[in-house]
């Protein structure tokens, strides 16, 4: 079960359907106006024509069997439905995609988007045990940025310490070149489980093999996908370099940011006191960071931090 906040133009929605391991995907949209709109002016954004021939599927990526489209407000479906003082009636999620506002725009509602702690907890309980959350967080900082939380992106550093806060043990941000906005495009992925965390690290390899298995082939035999495989998918594992030095402009420059020598007992002991989100660590001993035997063996210190 796959949860779309947002995503009315329709290619979010596009994507997740090419995966034949998806049987429900739930977009929440709160005007209906925006797929109308997209699909005259857009088209190609909610066309499936090239997946159409699969059981489920449609030429509109609306028309999908499995689509269950909502027109309703996403914050108050998830508050309604997951937070903590409710009985949790609605089947929790797998996957929640969140591809609304950025977190710069001046709007009250984009602003709770990225900072409301009652709905990012509420996110979280509406994953499964070991769900994993994605949320689009705008344009990617340049190396002379500020920090976030002092800069245009304060909303996007208040949403990675709720994260922490709601119960999330690991996140990761990667840049993405292909979303056509002028610049490079960054997205947050969120973990609610250490242990699902090595899937993030797997190689190359074996991601070409999940794809061959998962991913649905135009009627040619071709994979349907354009900008995604195994190489691109190594290079979401490292961190931009620019969250690296943001993260160090922070007040109070963590520790993390003093060591320029590391080991793997390093790693454990500063993953430790840097919690969920340390781009340092993970680009300064990469192999240590993407072992599984790591992720396995330090999940007690990645609770420890949400803890402390």
């Amino acid at each position: 079960r796959v949860a779309i906040i947002g995503g009315g133009e329709g290619a979010t929605l596009r994507e997740v359907l090419k995966h034949n391991t998806v049987e429900k995907a739930v977009m929440i949209e709160i005007d209906e106006g925006v797929v109308e709109l997209s699909k005259e002016h857009l088209p190609q954004w909610q066309d499936c024509s090239n997946i159409a021939h699969h059981e489920k599927c449609a030429e509109w990526c609306f028309d999908d069997a499995r689509v269950d489209a909502r027109f309703e407000d996403a914050m108050a479906y998830f508050i309604d439905n997951f937070s903590d003082d409710v009985e949790h009636e609605e089947a929790a999620y797998d996957i929640i995609i969140m591809d609304a506002l950025d977190p710069n725009d001046d709007i009250e509602f984009a602003v709770e988007l990225y900072t409301s702690d009652t709905y990012i907890r509420s996110l979280y309980n509406a994953l499964t045990s070991n769900g994993i959350l994605v949320v689009q967080v705008g344009e990617v900082p340049v190396s002379s940025s500020p920090a976030d939380e002092t800069g245009r992106f304060a909303n996007r550093s208040v949403m990675q310490k709720e994260l922490e806060r709601a119960g999330f043990q690991s996140l990761h941000v990667y840049e993405e070149g292909h979303s056509g906005f002028m610049g490079p495009w960054s997205t947050l992925v969120a973990f609610r489980d250490i242990q699902t965390r090595e899937n993030w690290y797997r190689n190359g390899a074996e991601i070409e093999l999940q794809l061959q298995k998962r991913i649905l082939q135009t009627k040619s035999g071709d994979s349907s996908l354009r900008y995604f495989d195994g190489a691109t998918m190594s290079s979401y594992q490292l961190p931009p370099s620019s969250f690296e030095v943001i993260h160090c402009r922070q007040k109070g420059v963590p520790t993390d940011c003093e060591n320029s020598v590391w080991t793997s007992k390093t790693v454990a002991n500063e993953t430790r006191m840097g919690g969920a989100y340390n781009p340092v660590i993970e680009r300064h001993n990469r192999e240590a960071l993407h072992s599984r035997e790591y992720a396995r063996d330090n999940s007690h210190h990645w609770k420890e931090a949400l803890l402390n």
